[in-house]
């Protein structure tokens, strides 16, 4: 089932993309004397509420795709909206997003001289930083010349996931979307160019603030509930820049397995439903190239990931 966060209203609207590319509008689509009427008025609500709540997701998704007479009606309700219908992120205001770096094999062995790290590593990225698919992504006024994309599979917790071990993990997570983890590279080079300890830490904390910026968080354009994803190595992510192929690999590259990585970051941080990790990028990213590709205003930059979507998105000009 793919759920998504319709831009109908302030903050959204939860919503079910159908096989026909119509977005179902799921609590006007909702039957008033029954269960369906509790449905919430947000998903990250609606993922707290567990299977229960997903199950009676997908009883109103199927009813509805079973009677043609009904959809009918619900087009001229506005419960059934067409193709191309404007998304927000799934989840557009998670309380906490942890992204992982320095995940892919691939991904180290561009970076020539990084080490694989002895457990997965990450940081904090702002919920202010989201934005959702075909939504524009200005450049950032004091820092435009080298933005960079990275191309992320991006997990959503549906339950309080806290100190969990790997065994555990999966069982925390609701689905998953696409993410695009953008980057201003303008410090980078302080971070390459470190010889001293405190140096290093120094720099690598302003590095990771060029990942803050206002819409450097794109996510989307759905979430794929995790029953529909039996093995998430097999997944495969692509991103394009301008239609030229620049990332691709399948997620089984990863250094640390799922499992893995949610239950080591669970040890600090306590996910709750909608909560979002990202989960690292493959080779190809525009800073590990020869010479390096940075996105200017007017690009379109694409990520899709097998059996998800493809997450899209316009650079524009610094404010």
């Amino acid at each position: 089932m793919k759920l998504v966060t319709i831009d109908s209203v302030r903050g959204g609207e939860p919503g079910a993309l159908l096989p026909s590319g119509e977005v179902l509008a799921l609590r006007r689509a909702a039957q008033a004397d029954s269960l369906e009427a509790w449905l919430p008025e947000s998903l990250r609500e609606l993922l707290a509420g567990g299977s229960a709540a997903l199950a009676l997701v997908r009883g109103l998704v199927d009813r509805v795709q079973a009677d043609p007479g009904l959809q009918d009606r619900l087009r001229q309700r506005g419960a059934l909206m067409p193709p191309g219908t404007r998304l927000l992120a799934p989840v557009p205001n998670p309380g906490l997003v942890v992204a992982a770096g320095l995940a892919y094999k691939s991904h180290l062995a561009e970076m020539a001289g990084t080490p694989a790290p002895r457990q997965p590593t990450g940081f904090l990225k702002v919920a202010a930083s989201i934005v959702g698919p075909e939504h524009a992504v200005a450049l950032p006024a004091d820092a435009p010349a080298h933005v960079d994309y990275e191309g992320e599979l991006a997990v959503v917790f549906g339950r309080r996931c806290h100190r969990v071990s790997a065994d555990q993990a999966m069982a925390c997570v609701a689905g998953y979307t696409v993410a695009n983890d953008i980057s201003a590279r303008d410090w980078v080079r302080d971070v390459w160019g470190a010889t001293q300890p405190w140096e290093a830490r120094q720099t690598w904390e302003v590095n990771i603030m060029g990942k803050q910026f206002e819409g450097f968080t794109p996510l989307g354009p759905v979430l794929l509930t995790a029953d529909e994803v039996p093995d998430v190595g097999r997944l495969h992510i692509t991103t394009h820049l301008n239609s030229a192929l620049m990332q691709s690999s399948p997620v089984s590259d990863l250094i640390f397995s799922l499992p893995e990585t949610i239950a080591h970051f669970s040890r600090w941080y306590c996910f709750n439903a909608g909560d979002v990790l990202l989960t690292g990028t493959p080779a190809g990213v525009g800073a590990g190239r020869k010479p390096p590709v940075f996105m200017k205003a007017g690009d379109v930059i694409e990520v899709a990931i097998s059996g998800i979507g493809t997450l899209r998105n316009t650079l524009v000009a610094a404010r």
